[in-house]
């Protein structure tokens, strides 16, 4: 037991090869501008692990299997709901298809085996070069029945930028997900009221995207002016 949650047994899976989407180069991958922070030589991969092989160890198949056999009695095939399931640094996550989003949580919620009635939040990711899957919406729950924690994610391409609300399922969604809309540009179709939350209403574009520009606002710090990055002398 680790903060009051469950911790699953040791896994007895090899760990598969990470799938690598892109090579960032500089620091927060920019290039060619002002960079003065010594970081601009920067090159790394961006990977994401692969989908786990059964058995994923300790309460994880628990769960696993109480989703699939409660969404197969419901008439939903688990397969065409749950896309991928990744066991990462002793963390379940399961990928959701987007429009399978909603029963399945309500399922993970309402169900007395899953009991995950705890919703902490929900993150945004952008992947700009994940073509098709640019967008990731991460969704954390705990089962404070079993003690118990797990990941959604589900996944929108660039051009269609939609996932459904889980408002009605989880109330307390409402500002993590008008957050992640705000700084994302992720829409959550059902929303009661999907407005910015911490920029002002009439911002342009979503800043924690990884094609939002660098600077543009001087920062003023104790009566001296900081120019935005982009405008910094360089030193190559």
């Amino acid at each position: 037991m680790t903060d009051g949650i469950e911790e699953p047994g040791e896994l007895s899976v090899n760990t598969p090869v990470a799938d690598v989407i892109t090579t960032r180069r500089g620091m927060f991958g920019n290039r060619d501008s002002g960079d003065t922070s010594g970081f601009g030589g920067l090159v790394r991969s961006v990977a994401l692990p692969p989908p786990t092989p059964r058995p994923y160890g300790g309460w994880f198949d628990t769960v696993a299997d109480a989703l699939a056999e409660h969404l197969q009695r419901q008439g939903t095939d688990p397969s065409a709901a749950i896309e991928a399931v990744v066991v990462d640094r002793n963390e379940i996550t399961f990928h959701v298809r987007r429009e399978h989003l909603l029963p399945v949580v309500k399922t993970l919620r309402d169900e007395p085996d899953l009991r995950f009635e705890m919703f902490s939040g929900v993150s945004g990711v952008h992947y700009p070069d994940d073509h098709g899957r640019e967008l990731r919406a991460v969704y954390h729950l705990t089962s404070i029945t079993h003690t118990r924690r797990i990941r959604l994610e589900v996944a929108a391409p660039d051009d269609d930028r939609h996932v459904p609300s889980v408002v009605e399922v989880y109330p307390s969604a409402d500002w993590h997900e008008r957050e992640v809309w705000d700084f994302f540009g992720l829409i959550f179709d059902g929303h009661p009221a999907l407005t910015r939350i911490q920029m002002p209403d009439d911002w342009p574009g979503h800043p924690q995207r990884k094609d939002y520009p660098l600077g543009g606002i001087p920062v003023e710090y104790k009566g001296a002016t900081i120019p935005p990055p982009d405008t910094r002398r360089s030193y190559n």
